[in-house]
């Protein structure tokens, strides 16, 4: 049962938890967090906000404007897993001291306006979301950039790259190929019981999971994946889910990445995100009579989602190293299409039940590296605008699409090709994010500048090692 301000004091008191930590998510989707004794939380506290600097947060305010405050979310409140001080963790809201508003950078503040424009239109009162993050576990991470160097090394016990290496007491022989992680038994499958803990983790702090497994990639790939929830509550879990994961690896001397593409000639990690609509308790995505039992409303998210593609993937995978996840030959979703098998499409029907609850969307092109309160409130305002303007998609295609010919793949739209191609398509198509207030152009003004002047300008800057193979003797 949900807390309130009362509940968390109580359960301060019967826990003897000794340490608050308030925790919110900035504009490009890190936790934020400051902790106080758990003997000066009140409930006066939990409701007129805990203050700090907001011009020390990327995105967030200037200098001149810094003050804002944090509004803990009874409901969210959980007893920190890792921490040896008894530590409550409360998710916060951010809210503007002065007209004691919700701040329109706060991304919880953009999840929470969503799903109160869902219920204005009348086309469904609950949007379901079932996230499916998937990570590196690398033993070893070393990485620097200087003037006159740069480089990045990664290594792990699974690598492919280990197998002709000489260990103590032997080399055992067990890697996972190249492109072969999916997915191994033990003893090949080496993280088998780190996954677990991590599962039974989460379950601890109220996060419902389905099943974890090893990935397609060599080094240690892995995902984990929780049952489906509303908008808001699967972003909070989201969070919470990047913490575990994290935090477990480097207790085990590993550390973990959410990064797309660390790792060179092998798939990558993404987050194919399950969507559908509910209202009254009914799914509305079934129907027996048409294609992938889908209903119009269904479809027509579905056109919604592949008109607005290029924008949404600025805000589904923001990051440059993003595109070079979204490539050919890599299981990458980067035809602007839906199937009900293609695994390359950018949307695909999952077929595993005929039940009309099960009846969803799966839009595979964003990636981990996504702020999910941005992410899922984005996707769903592109469905809806489908939705709303009845936007056919695409024809669906059930074929290999890299078996096509070139004629037929030329009628194939495809994903932008670069961050930047991503930010342009945004800043050109972003009014169906401004409805009902749910994004503001403040914020998505904040969000362009900041990736380009800092994202793709310090790429585009630096030279890159394979440049000097390419190009020393030139």
């Amino acid at each position: 049962m949900a807390l309130d301000a009362k509940g968390v004091l109580q359960l301060i008191k019967d826990k003897n938890i000794q340490i608050v930590d308030t925790r919110f998510t900035d504009l490009f989707g890190g936790w934020q967090h400051y902790s106080l004794p758990a003997s000066r939380l009140t409930e006066d506290m939990m409701v007129e906000g805990l203050g700090f600097d907001g011009s020390s947060i990327k995105g967030f305010q200037a200098i001149h404007e810094s003050d804002m405050l944090m509004i803990p979310d009874p409901s969210s409140a959980f007893i920190d897993p890792y921490l040896k001080i008894p530590t409550l963790v409360l998710i916060c809201d951010v809210i503007d001291p002065l007209e004691r508003k919700p701040y329109s950078r706060d991304p919880r503040n953009v999840a929470k306006k969503a799903e109160a424009y869902l219920k204005t239109t009348g086309i469904a009162d609950t949007a379901y979301f079932g996230p499916e993050a998937e990570f590196f576990l690398f033993s070893d991470v070393r990485f620097n950039q200087t003037p006159n160097s740069g480089y990045y090394f990664l290594d792990s016990p699974e690598g492919i790259w280990n197998s002709g290496k000489e260990e103590e007491g032997g080399n055992k022989g067990y890697r996972v190929r190249y492109k072969e992680g999916y997915f191994p038994t033990p003893p090949t499958d080496t993280l088998q019981d780190i996954r677990s803990e991590m599962i039974l983790k989460m379950a601890d702090i109220g996060i419902d999971i389905e099943l974890h497994h090893h990935e397609v990639a060599t080094a240690g790939q892995c995902e984990i994946d929780m049952r489906f929830d509303t908008l808001l509550k699967m972003a909070d879990q989201l969070q919470k889910y990047k913490y575990v994961v994290r935090t477990t690896a480097k207790e085990h001397g590993l550390s973990a990445t959410f990064m797309p593409k660390p790792i060179f000639g092998d798939n990558g990690s993404g987050m194919h995100v399950h969507q559908s609509l509910w209202k009254n308790g009914q799914p509305l995505f079934f129907d027996k009579d048409k294609y992938a039992l889908l209903s119009d409303t269904a479809r027509w998210y579905i056109g919604g989602v592949l008109k607005h593609a290029a924008a949404l993937l600025a805000i589904c995978a923001p990051t440059t190293n993003s595109y070079r996840r979204l490539v050919p030959g890599f299981e990458a979703p980067i035809n602007l299409v839906y199937s009900v098998r293609n695994r390359s499409a950018a949307i695909r029907i999952p077929t595993y039940s005929n039940s009309p609850k099960a009846r969803r969307v799966e839009v595979r092109f964003p990636d981990p590296t996504a702020n999910p309160y941005l992410a899922f409130a984005a996707m769903m305002m592109a469905g809806l605008d489908g939705i709303q303007n009845k936007v056919e998609p695409p024809e669906a295609l059930n074929v290999d699409i890299y078996e096509l010919s070139a004629e037929e793949k030329s009628h194939i739209k495809s994903t932008p090709g670069s961050l930047g191609e991503a930010l342009t398509a945004l800043e050109e198509d972003h009014e169906f994010l401004l409805k009902g207030g749910v994004f503001t152009k403040d914020l998505l003004e904040s969000f362009i500048d900041i990736k380009r002047s800092k994202d793709i300008v310090n790429i585009a800057l630096r030279p890159h090692p394979y440049e000097f193979f390419m190009y020393y003797d030139a």
